[in-house]
């Protein structure tokens, strides 16, 4: 949607000047607009112009921006108020394909800069800044018109530009190269080999989806052999979303060239086999974990894509309620014992596992962990990964840790008995334990070490803690609506312990959130901090039920109450609960 103000048509080259001299004006007089509104202060505005003066490629709202005392939304406001200029809401508003392609992919990300739409007299153009001179330089004036600029965040404006420069739209420029080749790699060729040359038309079909996998931020990517395709899915906030359809002769070149890169036998087509490689888009350093399996199609291959540019949690950055957040803090800075973090796969345990490290982690103390796969490199720790070639397991891993005078040791998944019991027979020699386990909850997770075999009395006396967690997609936060959920979603909410005058939210959808109506996910936390009459029914196999109404005597504090709050607090919806967590009656 586009917010008007006076005068929205402007002729680019009435003010757009080329030397930096003749852009002071501009920015003297943002400026003098960001301090007379009480958006920066001046020691602040101060700083910000002798550094520009230094740099001179460098903006003043980019500045200020970077360093942190002035939003983005601030500055686009600022900007569009000096310069008479409309805000246009990239969310509501669909750029125009055609209009799109009157700037290449690279100058728009370079400039942020998109044009919409264009008409007899005008071409619409969504700009980050509008005082670069390049502007007029960079998009064609199409004959007599003139250019209609509207200001936009860059964030936002990067968005819409991923989503209208789809690198996915190139692919069947290779698929139809790939065909001239006539070398489809049937499972006759048990030796078919894929061209490792650069240029090659499946090597550019995989770097492309690599390409579009980490621009939509998925998590994983599927490539699946059907009756008469090959489907192409990403993993994007917990949810699967179609992105892309192959032809079906493509698939073993795809797989193969994939198994290459991960170092796989690309003659065996039977057994399932794991790998990963190491790639870097759009000058992004990215990890890719690569596992196939035989379907009754064909091979099929996930991939699990890990950005190595993103930073590591804190703590207080999981989304842990403050009541949640201040006992698990106290609880991981014990010396010893041990703490799980229970869950599903893709639950979130490795990042809240990581995200406690870093926040106990200290010189003096010797921390070492045993991962398969190592997916954050930490500085200060010692990480080793498991190699079932080099005999290197997590148990046999474990055992070597503990010859190494270790004070903390972080186990990546207690997948086994000899793993399970070498960790709590750490945490009871004096050592600080954190690992993870597959289970439903906090108390299922006890429940499922003593199924293991190990005795209750020694999960009793070292288990310090459970957190048990769930990812939830978010509300959207461009296109949030009040709404009135079914009768049923009401009686869950308010069977969950829900207000009954609750006003409910939720996405509508839009380009942001590519009509799904969330962005981003949250945990959801359940701590179980073992006290002594917890340990006593541990010990006494009490049942699961009985131990559970004994730790959570009000139903609160659980998953199932902590995501009622997050849908009252407006967070997240009743069907994304419904759907993610399960709640214990």
């Amino acid at each position: 949607m586009l917010r008007r103000r006076p005068e929205p048509v402007v002729v680019v080259q009435e003010w757009v000047a080329a030397e930096l001299g003749q852009r002071d004006p501009s920015r003297r007089r943002l400026g003098e607009h960001l301090l007379a509104n009480s958006l920066v202060a001046q020691d602040h505005l101060d700083v910000a112009f002798t550094e520009v003066e230094r740099n001179p490629d460098q903006t003043l709202g980019t500045f200020l921006v970077g360093w942190g005392v002035l939003k983005e939304e601030a500055l686009a406001a600022s900007l569009a108020e000096v310069h008479g200029l409309e805000i246009v809401d990239l969310g509501r508003v669909t750029p125009d394909p055609a209009v799109a392609m009157l700037v290449s992919s690279d100058t728009a990300r370079a400039l942020g800069v998109l044009p919409l739409r264009m008409d007899d007299d005008t071409i619409d153009v969504a700009v980050a800044d509008p005082d670069d001179p390049r502007l007029d330089q960079v998009i064609p004036r199409q004959g007599t018109r003139r250019l209609r600029l509207f200001v936009s965040t860059p964030t936002a404006i990067e968005r819409a530009i991923n989503q209208s420069y789809r690198v996915l739209d190139g692919v069947s420029t290779h698929v139809s190269a790939f065909h001239d080749t006539g070398d489809r790699g049937d499972d006759q060729d048990a030796q078919f080999q894929v061209d490792v040359a650069p240029d090659a038309p499946v090597v550019q079909v995989v770097n492309l989806i690599m390409t579009q996998a980490l621009r939509d931020r998925a998590s994983d990517v599927h490539i699946e052999p059907l009756d008469d395709i090959l489907r192409v899915r990403f993993r994007i906030d917990g949810a699967l979303q179609d992105v892309l359809t192959l032809p079906l002769d493509i698939a073993p070149a795809v797989v193969s060239r994939l198994k290459i890169m991960a170092d796989m036998n690309i003659v065996e087509r039977r057994r399932p086999q794991d790998g990963q490689f190491a790639i870097e888009v759009d000058g992004r350093g990215l990890d890719v974990r690569v596992a196939t399996a035989a379907t009754i199609n064909g091979e099929k291959a996930v991939l699990r894509l890990l950005d190595r540019s993103r930073a590591m949690y804190q703590l207080s950055d999981l989304g842990m309620p403050a009541y949640t957040a201040e006992r698990y803090s106290k609880v991981v800075r014990s010396p010893f014992g041990m703490v799980i973090c229970s869950g599903p796969t893709g639950s979130g345990k490795t990042t809240t596992l990581y995200a406690t490290i870093s926040e106990i982690n200290r010189h003096e103390l010797n921390v070492m962990t045993i991962e398969d796969p190592v997916e954050y490199v930490v500085r200060g720790i010692n990480q080793m990964q498991t190699n079932d070639q080099a005999q290197v397991t997590f148990a046999t891993g474990l055992k070597s840790i503990l010859r190494q005078d270790p004070d903390v040791i972080l186990v990546g998944e207690m997948r086994d008995v000899e793993t399970a019991r070498i960790a709590v027979q750490s945490a009871l020699t004096g050592h600080f334990v954190l690992s993870s386990l597959h289970a439903t909850d906090s108390v299922s997770a006890l429940f499922r070490l003593l199924d293991m075999g190990i005795e209750p009395f020694l999960v009793a006396s070292s288990t310090l803690a459970v957190v048990a967690q769930r990812l939830v997609r978010k509300i959207c936060p461009h296109c949030r609506v009040t709404y009135k959920p079914s009768e049923d979603e009401i009686a869950f909410f308010r069977q969950g312990g829900g207000a009954a005058d609750a006003v409910f939210t939720r996405g509508e959808g839009c380009n942001f959130c590519s009509q799904t109506g969330y962005h981003d996910r949250i945990g959801v936390y359940e701590l179980l901090v073992l006290n002594e009459a917890v340990r006593s029914m541990l010990v006494n196999r009490v049942a699961p039920d009985e131990l559970r109404r004994v730790a959570f005597p009000n139903r609160t504090h659980t998953l199932g109450g902590e995501a009622i709050r997050l849908v009252a607090d407006g967070v997240s919806t009743i069907p994304e609960v419904i759907h993610n967590i399960y709640v214990q009656e």
